[in-house]
């Protein structure tokens, strides 16, 4: 027997008003049909039974979110963020699909018996849907036609070292490796590339005031994204059959090369990150090593740019870059060595807080709902192939909804939050924009004000033959 979701204002995507309608759903979770106006809902109603109706009222229904962009350190640094609360994170923000990357667990997501660890430990243990990205690093050449065949969504490399103890596990690449490799690889393979090169000759940081962000900040200038973008361009122009993503950038000055490379017809998209929107460096008071990532956050002056970028598609998709560690590593616990940005571990948590702090600041840069949509649903689900069941409400989509109120405002306190890592550079802010159920093919796998129920998330594997593509439901 069918489901029916109702809502006064589904926004479909594909149209700039809201619908007062209903979406019909299968028992397996499948959009059969979407109503558009309240008479034809009447309708239905009068003639048919539905085993269960869910009533919005006013509450937007959109499409569920889809984060391609997020770090799940299990199995191996479980206690920095494991598939539990990650997903139950992204479930509370409204999110239905997740990419996890391949880079903090142990091991790495940089060989099939890797991939293999992933997912037999995230199985029964996610509330949303789960793909993956397979490492590319210099030496695992043999596994990268396994992990494509296995089913990851793409190949995911970095420019640049990270801090340790990951980047023993997944060492950078070079652009003249990272050459050599695509000659080797089939067409139509998505590279994901973290987009900041070493300078040849580095900034150093102030080491006598390690507590300040500046003395981080002045380490990783623009300059190292501009060359790393441009050598990605490039490499895009010469290999054009070939997918590039450049990943969470953050300086306004690498879009020229970006619409540049675009115009020239290369397979291009790239992406931000939430709190390089939102954030400034001006902004971040000592020892708040909470705030540290990579690239960092820039000035504010950095942001209506990226912000225009969002509004014409120069920029394709916002995602998380959700990399949560313990205290330990993020320099939090205390002692001498808190607050100390140039030890502190770079990564962000904010998943569960992405659509908020996204709503509440577009408008004023004229942003609105169809931005959300194209950035947040249907680019990301186009960049991972899932366009054909994910990442927009059409029959024979899978029936993944976020209900959201726009209008009504929280104060983000660490006990909101359902990631383990509780520490977050939004704490105490006033947000816009509240989740208020998060449905995965038409299970309920989130309510605001009550318990989450079974784990009922599914992997998601991309299933290649050669040049053909196709996408099953697991």
């Amino acid at each position: 027997m069918d489901l029916l979701f109702l809502s006064k204002r589904i926004y479909l995507g594909t149209e700039e008003n809201f619908i007062n309608g209903g979406i019909i759903v299968s028992e397996d979770g499948i959009i059969r049909k979407v109503m558009r106006t309240p008479q034809e809902v009447n309708s239905y109603l009068y003639n048919t039974e539905s085993q269960a109706v869910f009533d919005f009222e006013n509450m937007v229904l959109m499409p569920g979110l889809i984060d391609v962009n997020v770090h799940i350190n299990e199995p191996g640094r479980k206690d920095w963020e494991g598939f539990l609360n990650a997903t139950k994170a992204a479930a509370a923000g409204g999110f239905t699909t997740i990419i996890d990357r391949p880079t903090n667990a142990v091991p790495p997501t940089t060989t099939l018996a890797g991939l293999r660890a992933k997912t037999s430990t995230a199985r029964g243990k996610i509330f949303v849907d789960v793909g993956f990205w397979g490492g590319l690093i210099p030496d695992n050449l043999q596994e990268l036609s396994s992990l494509l065949s296995a089913g990851v969504m793409g190949l995911q490399c970095s420019l640049s070292h990270t801090a340790e103890p990951v980047n023993k596990e997944f060492p950078a690449i070079t652009t003249g490796q990272l050459h050599d490799i695509l000659c080797k690889l089939d067409d139509n393979v998505v590279i994901a590339v973290h987009a900041e090169s070493a300078l040849q000759q580095p900034v150093a940081a102030n080491e006598n005031e390690p507590k300040r962000y500046e003395s981080f900040l002045r380490t990783r200038p623009s300059q190292m994204e501009i060359n790393a973008v441009q050598a990605i361009t490039e490499l895009a122009l010469k290999h054009k059959k070939k997918h590039f993503h450049l990943l969470n950038l953050s300086s306004n000055e690498v879009l020229s090369l970006i619409k540049d490379c675009k115009d020239k017809g290369a397979q291009l998209t790239a992406e931000t990150c939430p709190h390089y929107l939102s954030l400034a460096a001006e902004d971040i008071e000592d020892c708040r090593t909470e705030f540290k990532t990579q690239p960092p956050i820039r000035s504010k002056m950095n942001q209506p740019a990226l912000w225009e970028a969002i509004r014409t598609g120069c920029l394709d998709l916002i995602a998380s870059d959700h990399s949560p560690a313990t205290a330990g590593p993020k320099c939090l616990t205390y002692g001498r060595t808190r607050g100390n940005f140039l030890n502190a571990w770079p990564g962000i948590s904010s998943l569960q807080l992405g659509l908020s702090i996204i709503w509440t600041h577009c408008q004023r840069y004229g942003l609105g709902m169809q931005h959300i949509y194209k950035s947040m649903c249907e680019n990301p689900a186009l960049l991972c192939g899932l366009e054909r069941f994910k990442g927009k409400i059409a029959e024979g989509y899978d029936a993944d909804f976020c209900i959201w109120n726009p209008d009504e405002e929280f104060q983000v306190s660490p006990d909101m939050l359902q990631s383990s890592i509780k520490s977050t550079p939004y704490t105490n802010q006033r947000l816009r924009g509240v989740v208020h159920a998060t449905v995965v093919r038409g299970l309920h796998v989130y309510q605001q004000y009550e318990s989450f129920g079974q784990p009922l998330g599914k992997i998601l594997l991309r299933k290649t033959s050669q040049k053909v593509v196709k996408f099953v439901r697991m």
